[in-house]
Order: C-alpha cells, then sequence, then structure tokens
C-alpha cells in the first residue's frame, strides 16, 4: 500500500513538473536587429564638432556633427569672384562701347563735319574765282579734293559711332554666356561641398555608436556615428527546411522574448531563398534540425519599442 502510494507521489510530481496542458507549440529561434543608418560625409576632413554622444536620443534635424570647412570656404569665395567676372563680361558684350569713348568719336564727327562744310564754301568760293580769271583751274581742282577728303571723313566717323553703339557679335554674347554659366555651376559645386562638411538627423532616434573623436581624419564616405531611428528594429529567425512550406510573406507571427511582457506582433516580411546552416548563436532544445531558412519579420505598431537589437526572440505562428 506505502509502494502505491510511493507511486502515485511521484507520478503527481513528475506531472507537475512536466505539465499536463496541452504542450507549447515549438518556436523558431532567432534575435532582433536594428536598421541602422550610417552617417558619413562624401567629402574628407578632420572632425572639428561632435554633437552627438553614444546612446543619446537626438531629434529630427539636430546637427551632429562638422567637419573642418576651411578650404571649401576659399574655394566657394573664390569660384563667387570667378562668376562676378563672367557675369559683368556677358553684362558688357550686350553693351556698345562706355559713353565716354562715345562721347569722343561723336565730338570727332562733328569736327568732321564742320571741316566737310568749310571745304564746301572754299570749293564755292574757287569757282567763283576760277570764272573771273583770277586764279587758275589747278585751285578748283584742290579745292574739290578737299570736300571729297571732308565728306570722307564724316563718313568715316558715321560708321564708327554706330559700332561704338553696338553690342558684341552673337558668337562672343554666346561665348560670354557660356562662361558665365561655367562659373555659376562651379560655384554650386564648392558651395555643394561645404554643405557636406555638416551632417544632420534625417531623422529623429537613438545615438548608437560614434567612431572618431575630434580632431581625428575622416576619410570621405566613412560613417562618422550610426544612428537608429526609432521603431526601426527588425526580426530575424530561422525556420526548419521542413516548416518553409507553412509560412509565407504577409503572415502574422507571435514574437516572445525575456522581459518583454505581453507577445509581440509581427508580420513576415522576407523569407530567404537559399538555407543556410543553424548559426552557432542560436540554441535552440526545440529545433535539431541543422539546414534552415533565414525570415524577417517586421514588429506592429509600439511594439517595436520593446525590441532591442541583439535581444534573442521566440517566434511562433499567430493564433488564427
Amino acid at each position: 500500500m506505502r509502494e502505491h502510494r510511493l507511486w502515485a507521489a511521484l507520478l503527481s510530481g513528475w506531472m507537475v513538473l512536466t505539465g499536463c496542458g496541452k504542450p507549447a507549440a515549438p518556436a523558431w529561434s532567432g534575435y532582433a536587429e536594428g536598421e541602422y543608418i550610417y552617417l558619413s560625409s562624401p567629402v574628407a576632413g578632420s572632425l572639428q564638432v561632435l554633437n552627438a554622444q553614444r546612446g543619446q536620443l537626438v531629434a529630427q534635424g539636430a546637427a551632429l556633427f562638422t567637419l573642418d570647412a576651411e578650404l571649401e570656404r576659399g574655394a566657394s569665395a573664390e569660384a563667387r569672384a570667378r562668376l562676378e567676372a563672367a557675369q559683368a563680361q556677358a553684362s558688357n558684350t550686350g553693351k556698345g562701347k562706355r559713353s565716354d569713348e562715345i562721347q569722343v568719336v561723336q565730338a570727332q564727327l562733328a569736327q568732321a563735319r564742320t571741316q566737310a562744310q568749310l571745304a564746301q564754301r572754299e570749293l564755292a568760293r574757287q569757282q567763283q574765282l576760277v570764272a573771273q580769271g583770277f586764279v587758275s583751274a589747278a585751285h578748283l581742282d584742290e579745292a574739290r579734293t578737299a570736300v571729297a577728303t571732308a565728306q570722307s571723313r564724316v563718313t568715316e566717323l558715321s560708321a564708327s559711332l554706330q559700332v561704338a553703339q553696338l553690342p558684341a557679335r552673337v558668337d562672343e554674347q554666346r561665348a560670354a554666356k557660356a562662361q558665365g554659366e561655367a562659373a555659376r555651376q562651379g560655384l554650386q559645386q564648392t558651395l555643394w561641398r561645404e554643405q557636406q562638411k555638416q551632417r544632420g538627423a534625417p531623422v529623429a532616434g537613438l545615438i548608437a555608436d560614434t567612431f572618431f573623436r575630434v580632431g581625428e581624419w575622416v576619410p570621405a564616405g566613412q560613417p562618422v556615428l550610426a544612428l537608429l531611428p526609432v521603431g526601426q528594429v527588425k526580426l530575424r529567425f530561422f525556420v526548419p527546411e521542413a516548416e518553409l512550406a507553412g509560412i509565407a510573406p504577409g503572415q502574422a507571427v507571435s514574437v516572445g522574448c525575456d522581459g518583454c511582457g505581453a507577445a509581440i506582433k509581427a508580420h513576415i516580411t522576407f523569407i530567404a531563398t537559399q538555407a543556410e546552416y543553424t548559426p552557432p548563436v542560436i540554441y535552440s532544445n526545440a529545433q535539431r534540425s541543422k539546414l534552415v531558412f533565414m525570415v524577417e519579420a517586421l514588429p506592429e505598431g509600439p511594439d517595436a519599442a520593446r525590441l532591442k537589437p541583439g535581444l534573442p526572440v521566440d517566434v511562433r505562428k499567430a493564433a488564427s
């Protein structure tokens, strides 16, 4: 009788330890992973200012770091001066000569017209003298030559005045405008390089890490810091090949983790096309298969804030 009671007690204890209810569905092991943004500058330079520290929450648009931009500021000033010179040259080709130069030509033209009038009156006087027989015909020829010379001078200066008032030729104007546009584009390039020496937060988030200290040289394209946007955490877990047919993109899953409280809702966004062996960091007593497929899922709504990158998770199919 004592033996029966002893066996009954042992059986009862075993049932309490192992549970007599329906066993929980096996879970797929995985971990949370952050979708980091690595902020860098396409232009190299020494780190002058670092406004963010690791673990700091920053708002969208907050200044994060600044590289030394003395060289770019000098290049921008030079490019701006070149642009002003090119614009002035282009504007000058659309005008005639300066007003002072035009006034000189006008004065010369007025003088030539006066001389032409005098030569014309001298010709008339010589014609009268020749008709009266006081002078020879040679004097008349000299007077006619003087009139022709004076009229030619008037014609020459009239043409010079017209040319002085005309703008440059079309080809010259086009070349000057092209030089002005090239100078403007050069200024835009230098300003862009100067602006790239300062970076702000594209979105609100957490500074996950910084990779340089003030005074260090930062190569072009090398990240200065890593930013984890708010809520940008995804799940990666591994499904055995035998269970792969039971999941699909868009399917809802339930996620559990230590200290997370209630189950987190998520949906599958990606299923790997190639199998891989179970990563050595993934340990599970329920999953014994070696060949698995990596699957990604996104948590829904504010549940993403409960997940930290690197946190181990257990993923199950959501109850239908």
